[in-house]
């Protein structure tokens, strides 16, 4: 019975060990996947961002080229103009005809190049000599910075103020001059080129950047010329201290993100320097609008994710819990076999139990005794029987009533259970009064004395037994043995064995009882 409930329990956990590395790996597959769905995400994610600002950085730094290109070409109009009026003074001089044609130069000089807003002439002194613009010169231009610079300083080259208010028409310009020189190489004055700021204006919001976006044009040195979005209180002002200018010190050229000092607003720059006229460009796209279709997307990838992701986790929940169904099926199962098994153990131990003494039956007995002959043969070693019954048992019935004869036999049963306690031996109930007990490996001589033993302690037990001669219950025992000297051939078999041995036992009872009798089995 022990054996067979470990072999049951082992095949339990055998089972079970086979369930729990699939519910092990389900959750690894699902971890695992939903890990690289996410991290692919993730990479996704990441790359387009970096693509977007990439793309944005190229085109903002096509803007700002584009810008600079238009700058050079502004510029050199304007120095080819200083050139032209500066050669002509120099050359023709400052007389009332030449003046008058001078005038007329201008104007036409002025209508032949749009960003132009007017040139003008200026004697030593700082008075106006011709003009580009209607009207009598009138006023004294010796106080601006551009004209204290051209009279301390002997050299020719182009001189780019700061943005002004025109004292003739009141818009903002940038004034651009060259020093005119007498033969001698002393001040004569200056021409002065002023380009309109609002052309550039109109220029740069053509220009897509977004909703608040900026395009910059300043000066090297930080001053405003124009930004966008256009406020009128930011030209001239300087910004030298801001994050572009701090950039470009360090780079003439470069793309980053950084906080404008005007409106903090964080947005992706993408600046440069135009050495040739020493000004700065910077074009700029808010982060926000940069990044907000990358923002869109990546929410809706991620939302994505975490529906598959989710999916997964159902698809994977549902699964185990089927496992675990199944695990509870097969136990229940297993649960069942075992009280089957256990059932089927019992039922077949009643089948080879005697109900009463319970001590093998007759069945278990013919069984047994038929295996052991076998191995008795085969091993060539002892075998031997003894059968036992008590004596008078029918007066002893009819005397003290059925229940106390099955209570007498449930004693001898037990005297047999105690005595016979060999691992092969086996005592059984063989019908009625009659017991049989099977001996492997033992002689007629240790069945004697096993019998005796019997004898002895079934009478020690002292149950009254008044029809008996002998005053207590009492039994008579025979005993039949294989030797092992026996040839093979002629050997009795079982049945002939349950013969001799119960021959032996009619002779102890005809030889007056409660003694046993013996023979070799022949």
């Amino acid at each position: 019975m022990n054996s067979s409930n470990d072999s049951l329990d082992s095949h339990v956990d055998r089972l079970s060990g086979k369930r729990r590395p699939v519910v092990r790996l389900v959750v690894a597959a699902t971890t695992l996947g939903c890990l690289l769905l996410v991290a692919f995400a993730t990479w996704f994610v990441w790359s387009s961002r970096h693509t977007q600002i990439r793309q944005t950085e190229v085109a903002t730094s096509n803007v700002a080229r584009m810008i600079g290109v238009q700058v050079e070409t502004a510029m050199k109009a304007t120095t080819m103009a200083l050139a032209n009026v500066v050669e002509r003074v120099e050359h023709d001089g400052i007389g009332d005809e030449a003046l008058a044609r001078l005038q007329a130069h201008l104007v036409v000089l002025t209508k032949t190049t749009p960003e132009l807003h007017g040139i003008f002439v200026y004697a030593a002194d700082g008075r106006w000599l011709a003009t580009s613009l209607s009207g009598t010169p009138q006023g004294n231009n010796s106080d601006r910075a551009y004209f204290q610079h051209h009279r301390t300083h002997a050299g020719r080259e182009v001189y780019v103020g700061h943005p002004v208010r025109s004292r003739s028409t009141g818009v903002w310009v940038l004034p651009v001059s060259r020093r005119i020189d007498h033969p001698d190489g002393s001040f004569a004055g200056v021409v002065l080129v002023t380009l309109k700021v609002d052309f550039f204006e109109r220029i740069y919001d053509e220009i897509d950047v977004g909703k608040t976006g900026t395009v910059l044009l300043a000066l090297e040195d930080g001053t405003v010329v124009y930004r966008r979005p256009f406020d009128d209180k930011l030209i001239g002002t300087n910004l030298a201290e801001g994050a572009v200018f701090q950039a470009i010190r360090k780079q003439a050229a470069g793309s980053d993100f950084m906080v404008a000092r005007v409106d903090n607003i964080e947005r992706l720059y993408s600046y440069r320097r135009v050495d040739d006229f020493a000004f700065v460009i910077a074009v700029g796209q808010a982060k926000d609008e940069l990044l907000g279709p990358w923002k869109r997307s990546s929410m809706l990838i991620g939302a994505a994710v975490l529906l598959i992701a989710a999916i997964f986790a159902a698809f994977a929940r549902k699964l185990i819990r089927q496992f675990i169904i199944r695990d509870r099926l097969d136990q229940k199962l297993r649960a069942y076999s075992h009280h089957l098994r256990r059932d089927n153990f019992g039922l077949q131990e009643l089948a080879h139990t005697d109900t009463l003494t319970r001590l093998a039956n007759r069945r278990r007995f013919d069984e047994v005794l038929a295996h052991e002959r076998a191995r008795a043969v085969h091993g060539n070693t002892p075998l031997a029987l003894i059968m036992l019954d008590v004596d008078y048992f029918k007066k002893f019935n009819d005397h003290y009533g059925h229940p106390a004869g099955d209570a007498c036999l449930q004693a001898v049963g037990r005297i047999l259970a105690a005595q016979v306690n060999r691992n092969r031996d086996l005592a059984a109930r063989y019908g009625g009064e009659e017991f049989a007990v099977i001996l492997p490996d033992t002689g007629l001589a240790g069945a004697m004395a096993v019998a005796e033993r019997l004898r002895h302690e079934i009478q020690a037990l002292g149950l009254p037994h008044q029809p008996s001669p002998f005053g207590v219950v009492t039994a008579s025992l025979g005993v039949a043995a294989l030797g092992p000297d026996y040839p093979p051939k002629g050997l009795p078999d079982a049945g002939e064995m349950v013969a001799q041995a119960d021959r032996q036992l009619y002779h102890a009872k005809h030889a007056g009882r409660n003694r046993i009798e013996g023979a070799a089995a022949a």
